[in-house]
């Protein structure tokens, strides 16, 4: 089992403030959709924001998460979604599944052993699919936020890239997303110490600034930005 690091209290109150990013969340559903087939797994669903927004596009989903007192919550919340399964996910593992793609969005962060998980979500995808990943970027953003979070990293796309060939992966797409978002976050977290939850500064950028950022990113992909966000091919 690997050992996801970080006071499950602050990351429950941070995942239920990021939550009120809807434009923030509705982007990076976007960004997945079109290498999820038809059946992928979800790791790490936390509170099943995501799980519920991809669902609403695929005729089945399987959303996961490790921490036992999450899962029940998840569980409470996805009851009335017919076409999404909940199940209990613990990295490594030495199962083997046939889903479609594997997604997770910022959490390998968290996992000492990022390389055993990703081998993990590639055990859990059929030949020919894909593991679908977000982490957050640069080490020099690492805040008192992150580590009260529980992470351990951040990446590059260098670094996210190795991972994922050391991993037996086949890396088609990397890219930095939300640019502007990394310069608000280090200002926030690592200048004035900040919590990112729930409050002005998140409405204001979700509703006034992510539109901005979304747009310009669309045309031109940035140099940096608060996310990685790649998409690696399992070999034949």
């Amino acid at each position: 089992m690997v050992e996801i690091t970080g006071d499950q209290r602050v990351q429950s109150e941070v995942l239920e403030g990021l939550a009120t990013a809807v434009n923030h969340r509705r982007w990076f559903v976007e960004l997945a959709l079109p290498y999820l087939g038809d059946n992928p797994i979800e790791i790490g669903s936390g509170l099943g924001d995501y799980a519920l927004e991809w669902a609403e596009h695929l005729p089945r989903f399987t959303a996961t998460e490790a921490d036992p007192d999450r899962l029940v919550s998840l569980k409470e919340r996805l009851a009335d979604q017919p076409r999404i399964e909940v199940r209990q996910m613990l990295l490594p593992h030495s199962d083997r599944g046939d889903y479609s793609a594997a997604v997770s969005y910022n959490v390998l962060e968290h996992i000492e052993d990022h390389v055993g998980a990703l081998s993990s979500m590639r055990d859990l995808v059929r030949p020919g699919g894909n593991v679908i990943i977000i982490v957050p970027a640069f080490q020099f953003a690492m805040s008192p936020a992150d580590v009260a979070t529980g992470h351990v990293r951040r990446y590059t796309k260098k670094t996210l890239a190795a991972a994922m060939t050391d991993a037996g992966l086949t890396v088609e797409k990397i890219h930095y997303a939300n640019a502007l978002g990394l310069i608000g976050y280090f200002m926030a977290t690592k200048v004035f110490r900040l919590m990112p939850k729930e409050g002005p500064m998140v409405k204001v950028y979700d509703t006034l600034v992510l539109p901005v950022t979304k747009a310009a990113e669309q045309r031109v992909l940035p140099p940096f930005g608060q996310s990685v966000f790649a998409v690696a091919r399992v070999p034949a």
